[in-house]
């Protein structure tokens, strides 16, 4: 359906399954779940964030290779990519206050553990444990806000839900380089456990039961076993090229995998009854081209994040508290942005807003790729962190906002899901594409010391091919963001023009209309 003429809607709303009626008491219950969902995800970005500053103490403390600091990251985001929509369904069916509360539980309880590892392979194992308490709430935040709050309220709600999330990397980097330089980097997971308990505590008196809207379904098992090898398969080949080169044998083997499994993973999605990755959705061109563009913002937000950490560190000789403290622009401008959302759609719809907003993170990314030189210019370089983080702020609250509103209440969790697991799969894939540029143009034997944060103590053309991959890395991103752009601005077009792309609503399982 073509936009509304002047003046604007606060957001475009779907026709409901049901009419929805606001009793008294819904909005103060709605701030008050709000409350749980956003200081849970707090706690659970901070654990991101606070990592990667704290990743150079990590390596040195069990003195890991290259390939083993790659997999310290990329374990909780693969496994938390592949649950998140395993668990968006299992919410849909049997209700979301169980499995957010379990969540809590597990990640909490994982953090704890984490500090006590032995060795590198415990750690990353305990990642993965820690990746599923992660999706269980990620799957389910968005949907029990969306279900909760009145439709009048939904873009603040959002907004504020997405300004978490900002506060915790505004938080994390410096929390994160505090607590490895001072107490130790077991503590970048300790101080996950005192919050965890709180919210824990606070959910459980809070939520109240928030059934399922679907019916019991099985889950689709070869769907999810082929999502989990095809991208280990692809991530395995990035990290294995990162530090062996492509012509490698391990990374030949992963990409092979990849390759082979991915078209066969949408035949089986296409198939399937019960798919875990509802390839309807992507049938109506808006949606399809909202979800690109989550998935590309994603990539080149959380990318830069890492890659500054590193630079200040491996390049600037900083410490890890010096290194968040430089870096705080970018997340400062991104909650900032976020939390703006619910004032700026009473001038323009969601989709808009969204759309206008690449060209700030696109701006960003270049006047980064000026500044990251030998002797870096660090107001050139806060200049470009701060576009970056107001550009990818309003467009995730912006770009989630419009996505949901449009979906029927039994499709939210599937939808969230879907929209989680693909941002997911940008921060993988673009994590795992800027460290194998990054290190590319390295010595084998030099790789490691940038993870270590030590590049600088090794030579100064060891410095300068590193600067090189820095520029390659953020040409990447810079790509990756076009056609993130592109994306949003298709999408915009063709929701204007009137007619049946414009107009169709997704509903029901695979298309089944329920």
């Amino acid at each position: 359906m073509a936009e509304p003429p002047e003046p604007p809607r606060p957001v475009d709303l779907p026709e409901p399954d049901e009419e929805y009626i606001e009793r008294p008491g819904d909005a103060r219950y709605a701030w008050r779940v709000l409350s749980v969902v956003g200081l849970a995800s707090i706690v659970m970005a901070l654990n991101l964030s606070t990592l990667n500053v704290a990743l150079p103490h990590v390596v040195r403390h069990f003195d890991a290779g290259a390939v083993a600091a790659n997999w310290v990251l990329l374990s909780f985001m693969l496994a938390n990519t592949v649950l998140i929509v395993v668990f968006g369904r299992l919410a849909d069916m049997y209700g979301r206050r169980g499995m957010y509360l379990t969540g809590l539980a597990v990640f909490t309880a994982s953090s704890l553990l984490l500090g006590f590892s032995p060795t590198v392979e415990v750690l990353i194992a305990l990642r993965v444990v820690q990746a599923v308490g992660a999706a269980m709430l990620l799957a389910n935040s968005a949907a029990i806000i969306t279900t909760v709050f009145p439709r009048r309220l939904l873009g603040h709600g959002l907004g504020v839900y997405t300004a978490s999330f900002s506060v915790a990397q505004l938080l994390g980097p410096s929390v994160g380089g505090l607590l490895a330089d001072v107490a130790g980097w077991q503590w970048v997971f300790w101080f996950n456990v005192p919050l965890g308990v709180l919210c824990l505590i606070w959910g459980a008196f809070s939520l109240r039961s928030l059934p399922g809207h679907g019916e019991r379904q099985p889950l689709d098992m070869p769907g999810n076993l082929l999502l989990l090898v095809s991208l280990s398969g692809l991530l395995i080949a990035l990290s294995l090229a990162g530090d062996g080169g492509w012509g490698s044998p391990g990374a030949i083997a992963g990409l092979a995998v990849f390759v082979l499994l991915a078209p066969l993973f949408v035949w089986v999605e296409h198939r399937s009854g019960h798919p875990v990755v509802d390839l309807m959705l992507f049938r109506h061109l808006p949606f399809a081209m909202a979800y690109l563009g989550a998935f590309v913002n994603t990539a080149a937000r959380f990318s830069v994040t890492l890659l500054a950490a590193l630079y200040f560190q491996s390049i600037g000789g900083d410490g890890a508290f010096e290194a968040g403290m430089k870096i705080m622009p970018l997340p400062l401008a991104t909650i900032v942005a976020s939390s703006m959302l619910g004032p700026m759609t009473r001038w323009a719809s969601a989709r808009t807003i969204a759309s206008a907003s690449n060209v700030l993170t696109i701006a960003g990314l270049g006047v980064i790729l000026a500044g990251m030189t030998a002797r870096p210019s660090y107001t050139l370089l806060a200049v470009g962190f701060t576009l970056v983080g107001a550009g990818s702020g309003v467009f995730f609250s912006a770009n989630t906002t419009d996505l949901m509103t449009d979906m029927p209440h039994n499709r939210v969790g599937i939808a969230n899901a879907v929209r989680l697991m693909l941002q997911n799969v940008g921060v993988v894939l673009g994590t795992a594409l800027s460290l194998t540029i990054l290190t590319a143009p390295l010595e084998q034997d030099d790789r490691r010391e940038v993870f270590a944060g030590t590049i600088s103590d090794v030579s100064s053309g060891a410095v300068g091919d590193l600067l090189y991959g820095y520029h390659w890395a953020l040409i990447m991103l810079l790509v990756l963001q076009g056609i993130g752009m592109a994306a949003a601005l298709a999408g915009w077009v063709v929701r204007r023009r009137p007619g049946p792309a414009a107009s169709t609503t997704v509903t029901g399982q695979a298309g089944s209309g329920r």
